[in-house]
């Protein structure tokens, strides 16, 4: 308990000093051009400072309680998916079953049992759950509810406790420990979020996807991939097993499965025609706004370092 291996405490550190950078800069532009409105800058930097502070000292507290919090960050981002897509009146009595398998997920990452932790959703969960839709008997709109119902446990279950799975992996780097697996996974994601933003706002012009998020350029995607590979490739060595080679590779397959992510998630908000999957995070929106990147970061993450380190 509180032990905190030297490198992830660097990071950590490191992450703190960017946030205080983040605010004094707010300070200081509404000092400077006092006619512009930076609430939602100062809304924004103060829920980082929220979730870092609570991030870092569950981190810094233990494995059980990370993976508890990541749990019930799943169940934050599931409760709020199902808030936004409509389900017939009638999957009430399945939706229990999609909260359910949130706890036995995590219990499969908590003690590392992979073979289960892999397969419980993919094949059980996704068997169960429209053969309990089945026993309803209510056939109008079944394969359009069965989608809805698969695809939300996926996102915001399946794919977000690989990050706790990160948590019991053998250390490899016992200068960073398990945690800087995490910190290194977020920190390139976010980082790749912030970095396309800037790149995209500095010299972005010909669109990518402009029917799904007409603030993506071709500018920001490739320099927010050139800023945080190169990055990786730096960082990494010190919080991952990972050569800088390899680490080089994973910022490369980090950027861009953010991008996806940060997409995919536009289009589903598209299709409900809404700004904001919520408003828990002042600032930010919706939880899953917050995590669009990072649940398609996580898995090919794990996934990646899992087949190059174990």
């Amino acid at each position: 308990m509180f032990h905190i291996p030297q490198n992830s405490f660097y990071a950590m550190v490191a992450v703190i000093g960017l946030l205080v950078f983040s605010s004094l800069a707010g300070v200081v532009l509404a000092i400077i051009r006092p006619e512009k409105d930076y609430r939602e800058l100062h809304q924004r930097t103060k829920s980082w400072w929220w979730m870092i502070s609570i991030l870092f000292i569950c981190i810094a507290v233990g494995k059980n309680t990370t993976i508890i919090l990541f749990a019930f960050i799943s169940f934050l981002a599931l409760k709020e998916f199902f808030s936004i897509v409509p389900t017939r009146q009638a999957d009430r009595r399945v939706v229990f079953w999609a909260y359910a398998c949130i706890p036995i997920q995590y219990y499969f990452a908590n003690i590392g049992f992979y073979g289960l932790f892999i397969v419980f959703i993919p094949v059980w969960i996704f068997l169960l759950l429209p053969m309990r839709m089945v026993v309803l008997g209510e056939t109008k709109g079944f394969i359009r509810s069965a989608g809805i119902m698969h695809w939300a446990v996926m996102l915001t279950v399946f794919c977000l406790s690989h990050i706790a799975y990160l948590l019991v992996l053998p250390v490899k780097n016992r200068e960073a420990g398990a945690m800087g697996l995490i910190i290194f996974l977020i920190f390139a994601t976010e980082f790749n979020d912030v970095s396309q933003y800037v790149w995209g706002k500095l010299f972005g012009k010909r669109k990518i996807i402009p029917a799904v998020s007409p603030n993506k350029t071709w500018a920001g995607f490739l320099g927010g991939v050139i800023t945080v590979t190169t990055a990786a490739a730096f960082v990494g060595p010190m919080l991952t097993p990972l050569p800088w080679e390899q680490s080089l590779l994973a910022g490369l397959i980090i950027s861009i499965a953010g991008f996806i992510g940060d997409v995919v998630v536009s289009a589903i908000k598209r299709d409900l025609e809404i700004k904001d999957s919520g408003s828990l995070i002042p600032g930010h929106g919706g939880i899953l706004d917050r995590l669009d990147s990072l649940i398609f970061t996580s898995p090919v993450f794990f996934h990646y370092l899992y087949y190059m380190a174990y």
